[in-house]
């Protein structure tokens, strides 16, 4: 008993210490955005003042000699300069109300001062904000969506800066959330039984953020969902099957691929060898997450993204919703004319409405416009014309209600579904 009090004693010790100097560490961080220049002006010893107040973690003292800076010398060459320290002093400060005030002072500052150098460096600091506020792919994902924003705001408006790069690797963290997101959905939904539901959300994941970590198995599933939805969608059943054999083709999934391909009479397509030197890369350039990760990793809130890609083009483009595949398209969808125009007549011009019959009196226009013969008053006791014969409906769509009959195939276990069997 003792002995165990000890060591719970002890472990809470170090753990007060190893906080105690992270902090601490935090606090005596050199600025980065330091003035290099030798001088005593007035605004410069100001400045200077500030800076140390902000490595010592006096956040608030810092901002107000910082603004008695700006009120005092408006005219100062180092103006830009302070208005981006009180930005860096709310970040460093952190906390929701203090990253919220460092954001809004960080796009002042891009509005005001454009073309420096410090704006796409404070642009990757309003990405840093919301990707440190991210939360697990099963939680709140405004941080994630808004870091994802972000990030594509930085490449697009300063595409040739030193921190593109860094935005890109963020970008392709952020997207291995989301996408994992959208597959523990699909992966539900495919447990569930409800198909199109979960044909849909895997779609998207396999469409729209091919780095995923978890793209082969997202494709197998789907390939799975669009099988269990009838022959009508067999087609798209073989498409899943070949895009994992061509483009991930270093996947445990390549042989049970190949083996459903065979089932289902499809062509066996043949790798693709960029993606086979991509495959490669990735697994060479593997993040392996530290002692203190793995111990931290079911307590913390932050999301695990050491298995995002660390090559390739990551989505410049935002997710939009799709429609699931057993919704209907309606007639005329595909070819038909959806302009609506309006246009006058000159008095004494006939139009169609003069010289038709009304459409809502059974005949027509309506009827001529379809090939047939407007429909003829019958005389008073006649015989009604033969009933045209009844066209049997085609096979209805399958919906998420229905659940799947008989038995089911064996299919390989991944390692989202080992998990799930565990619980």
């Amino acid at each position: 008993m003792l002995t165990a009090r000890y060591r719970s004693a002890r472990f809470t010790a170090v753990l007060l210490i190893l906080l105690a100097l992270a902090v601490s560490g935090c606090r005596h961080k050199k600025y980065e955005n330091p003035i290099t220049k030798d001088t005593q002006q007035p605004d410069k010893v100001l400045f200077d003042k500030a800076i140390k107040d902000i490595e010592k973690g006096r956040y608030e003292v810092a901002r107000l000699t910082l603004n008695t800076l700006m009120n005092t010398y408006d005219t100062s060459e180092f103006l830009a300069k302070a208005k981006l320290a009180i930005a860096d002093s709310w970040m460093r400060e952190g906390g929701s109300h203090a990253y919220a005030q460092a954001e809004a002072e960080y796009k002042d500052f891009i509005l005001f001062y454009p073309t420096l150098e410090e704006s796409a460096e404070a642009q990757m600091k309003v990405c840093d904000i919301h990707f440190k506020q991210m939360e697990k792919p099963d939680r709140d994902p405004s941080h994630v969506v808004r870091a994802e924003d972000e990030c594509r705001q930085l490449l697009t408006q300063f595409p040739n800066s030193r921190y593109a790069p860094i935005a890109t690797q963020r970008l392709r963290e952020i997207q291995e959330v989301i996408g994992e997101s959208e597959f523990r959905v699909g992966d539900f939904y495919h447990h569930k039984g409800s198909y199109p539901a979960a044909a849909n959300r895997l779609q998207t994941v396999s469409d729209h953020y091919p780095l995923y970590s978890a793209s082969d198995q997202a494709l197998w599933l789907l390939g799975d969902s669009y099988s269990k939805m009838g022959p009508r969608f067999r087609q798209q059943s073989v498409s899943q099957y070949q895009k994992i054999v061509r483009d991930y083709p270093l996947s445990p999934l390549v042989e049970d691929a190949k083996s459903r391909l065979k089932e289902l009479e499809g062509e066996i397509p043949e790798p693709d060898p960029v993606a086979v030197a991509r495959m490669k890369y990735e697994q060479q350039n593997t993040s392996e997450k530290g002692m203190m990760g793995k111990m931290w990793g079911p307590f913390s809130k932050s999301p695990d993204v050491s298995r995002a890609a660390k090559s390739g083009q990551p989505t410049m483009t935002a997710m939009r919703p799709t429609i699931p595949a057993s919704v209907p398209v309606p007639g005329g969808a595909a070819g038909g004319v959806t302009d609506v125009t309006l246009s006058t007549t000159t008095p004494g011009n006939t139009t169609a409405l003069d010289t038709l019959p009304d459409a809502r009196a059974g005949g027509g226009q309506n009827a001529a416009a379809q090939g047939q013969t407007p429909a003829q008053p019958q005389p008073a006791g006649a015989q009604p014309a033969a009933a045209q014969p009844v066209v049997a409906p085609q096979q209805p769509l399958p919906t998420n209600n229905q659940a799947p009959t008989g038995k089911k195939g064996k299919q390989p276990k991944t390692s989202k579904t080992k998990t799930q069997e565990k619980k």
